[in-house]
């Protein structure tokens, strides 16, 4: 069972996000908020989910498609960007100045992974304002940060 804050905030994210009209659909999964990526044919996800054990909320996107990882790899291998610089500049578009780790692997599950942390500041509620915020924020830079990258824009596979 998804506890109150969990709900109160991936409620509020999803309806701020559904208002920007980046992902093809916004629902809620048992615990956690999913945003279907635009444009991409495979079951991938953008994914908000609390996790108790380190007290953060983690914001990734998930594909069980190895093309598309490999195709993300491949973009920023070849034009040397780091992930986490990629997406400093997208949250510094979106007016919040942060430097997130992100995280990259293979779950248990077999989806491919780029996830990263948006730490509970100490004092703040997990649906208060403050934290509704920074993971929208989060949430909007790793979709603008990952359109650009392998396979994820509109008409790749028309070029």
């Amino acid at each position: 069972m998804i506890c109150d804050e969990c709900q109160a905030l991936f409620d509020e994210v999803g309806q701020r996000v559904r208002k920007q009209d980046v992902f093809a659909q916004v629902g809620r999964e048992d615990d956690a908020l999913a945003c279907r990526a635009r444009d991409v044919e495979s079951d991938t996800f953008y994914r908000v989910h609390f996790e108790p054990s380190t007290n953060a909320v983690w914001v990734g996107l998930y594909t069980p498609d190895r093309w598309l990882s490999e195709s993300i790899e491949t973009d920023l291998l070849h034009q040397g960007d780091k992930l986490e610089e990629l997406l400093e500049d997208e949250l510094y578009e979106l007016g919040f100045e942060a430097q997130l780790p992100v995280e990259h692997f293979r779950d248990d599950a077999k989806q491919y992974v780029f996830r990263s942390p948006v730490s509970l500041p100490e004092g703040e509620k997990l649906g208060g304002e403050v934290m509704i915020d920074r993971v929208t924020r989060v949430l909007l830079a790793y979709e603008a940060m990952f359109r650009q990258l392998g396979d994820m824009a509109p008409g790749e596979d028309d070029e």
